[in-house]
């Protein structure tokens, strides 16, 4: 058995009994010993690899909550407001207003050789552009025979012209909660929340999210995670198909794939109950490897903030736009919490506003009253606009959460304006409160909805900077020490991987995310600006790509 040992300029652990370090030793994958040359050479026999004496180590980066088609979403153009870079480096600039929106899909409308294929594009968000909203008039200005489907940045919306909507049989007489109407009573083009957009992706096959389980999408998503120093990153939404399977297992499998994969269950198929769906997760959990992990499951019960589909409590919305969409029935979704809470497996329930997290907490204690369980680390994701009441009944029902902290840069702005108001705003993913409360916490990017870094995201939570340089909500940031521990141990803690990975330990898999500067000593102003040079996974050292 040979033994490597990796000498670093400093090994930041997120092990409170052994914070630093020099030297980390790595057998058969996993981490033999941390400490110094002295504690080194205790183990007998060993090769020193002297490639990082100049950067630091910590452990590889958590991403608790992204999407596989962060990557497979790349083949499409980008049409979104805040400028965004591809993994092929190339600079997609953003679209300030919707005639630049229409002007960047003509150009490329132009370049399509088939009449009949559709025009996708995604990254799309009209809550900067004030309240006009797209209309399929604007979609028609590209084409008004071929389909043009725009999916929105928060994936919860989407805008058609009039092909697809004719395509799709979505008209006037069409009774799906979602399908925005004009005065006169026609479709707008506007499709809010996937009942809505279920004609749509039916017509187009689902691409959108199909294209994360292809092998160029896995691919592209392992060079994004890579780039952004991500070692394990979840798929929040998968059926768990054999094609989604055996795609996963095949590309994962491979030893240079450079990330673990955890995805989470959550059916797209109306007809299949959660007794199938449950029984699908068991028998997905038999094919666990080290670097792909089944047993999550995910449940969305309402839609986004800055698209108005959220849940919120009183007094709603701060523009008095009308309360969002249930994506189930609280009944349903009550009915379903329990279901997978009673087969054991372990929750992550979608709730961007506070009546939504008060339906998931209520639901969550419904079940354990009925069916005890210690340990079952429940999280809900996104958690917005929880606040000091519903963070001490999370606590008290071993909950967990991930909030998204990205969104206070992105569209902090917007919810202080329009969407929740000053008040509400600066207590937006409050993760200060989180912690007062004794909530585990983790942060994240909810990639491709934002750019996948957690070095980013641990800066957001640190600092609470929106867009235009608005702090919002000073008392709510934590510190540098607090939001690296959020996207490692508090990631994995929420993944009940907290024995495998999220610190550089004995027994841990030999994951680390290597930079070059040090994040604990650099400043929280500067988290984002740390330079990622590289991962290994496994122990198994991975440049970056194109290095």
């Amino acid at each position: 058995m040979s033994t490597t040992v990796y000498q670093a300029r400093k090994i930041i652990t997120m092990n409170p009994r052994q914070p630093e370090a020099t030297h980390v030793a790595v057998r058969d994958g996993r981490v033999l010993a941390v400490g110094d040359g002295e504690r080194m050479r205790e183990w007998g026999d060993h090769k020193v690899d002297t490639r990082f004496a100049r950067q630091v180590l910590m452990p590889g980066l958590v991403e608790g909550h992204s999407h596989l088609m962060a990557g497979g979403l790349w083949q499409f153009p980008f049409v979104g407001f805040h400028a965004r870079t591809a993994p092929d480096g190339k600079v997609w600039p953003g679209c300030s207003n919707f005639d630049e929106v229409v002007r960047r899909l003509t150009e490329i409308e132009k370049t399509l050789p088939d009449a009949s294929q559709p025009l996708l594009a995604w990254g799309f968000d009209p809550i900067f552009f004030g309240s006009e909203r797209m209309t399929r008039q604007h979609l028609d200005r590209v084409s008004a025979r071929r389909p043009i489907v725009i999916l929105h940045a928060s994936q919860h919306l989407m805008n058609v012209n009039s092909a697809t909507l004719a395509q799709a049989g979505i008209t006037r007489e069409t009774e799906i909660e979602g399908v925005a109407k004009a005065g006169d009573g026609e479709p707008t083009g506007e499709l809010q929340e996937f009942a809505a957009m279920f004609p749509v992706t039916r017509l187009i096959g689902n691409i959108f999210r199909v294209t994360g389980t292809s092998e160029s999408g896995l691919r592209m998503f392992g060079q994004i995670a890579q780039l952004a120093g991500v070692t394990t990153a979840t798929d929040l939404v998968n059926d768990l198909s054999d094609a989604n399977v055996e795609a996963l297992q095949r590309i994962t499998g491979e030893p240079d794939y450079p990330v673990r994969i955890v995805p989470a269950y959550l059916s797209f198929d109306a007809g299949m109950s959660s007794e199938a769906g449950s029984a699908r997760v068991r028998e997905r959990m038999t094919r666990n490897t080290d670097k792909l992990h089944f047993g999550a499951v995910k449940i969305v019960a309402d839609g986004s903030i800055q698209g108005f589909t959220a849940r919120v409590r009183w007094p709603g919305y701060f523009n008095g736009h009308d309360n969002g969409i249930w994506i189930k029935s609280p009944a349903e979704l009550t009915a379903m919490i329990e279901h997978f809470h009673a087969a054991g497996l372990q929750l992550h329930i979608h709730t961007n506003g506070d009546e939504a997290t008060e339906l998931a907490i209520d639901a969550i204690e419904a079940a354990l009253r009925k069916h005890p369980r210690a340990d079952h680390r429940h999280t809900l994701q996104h958690c917005q606009m929880a606040d000091a009441a519903q963070f001490r009944r999370m606590a008290r029902l071993g909950m967990c959460v991930n909030l998204f902290a990205n969104h206070i840069y992105y569209w902090g702005d917007a919810h202080y304006t329009m969407t929740m108001g000053p008040d509400r705003a600066c207590r937006m993913d409050a993760c200060a409160s989180a912690l007062a409360h004794g909530v585990p916490l983790a942060i994240h990017s909810d990639a491709p909805i934002t750019p996948l870094g957690p070095l980013f995201t641990a800066w957001c939570a640190a600092n609470r900077l929106t867009s235009s340089g608005r702090v919002l909500g000073e008392s709510e940031r934590i510190g540098v020490a607090e939001a690296l521990y959020a996207i490692t141990m508090g990631a994995a803690f929420t993944l009940g991987l907290d024995d495998r990975i999220g610190s550089i330990e004995i027994g841990k898999f030999a994951d680390f995310c290597v930079l070059d500067d040090d994040p604990q000593s650099i400043g929280a102003a500067a988290l984002k600006d740390v330079r990622v040079a590289g991962t290994v996974l496994g122990g198994r050292v991975l440049p970056l790509p194109g290095r």
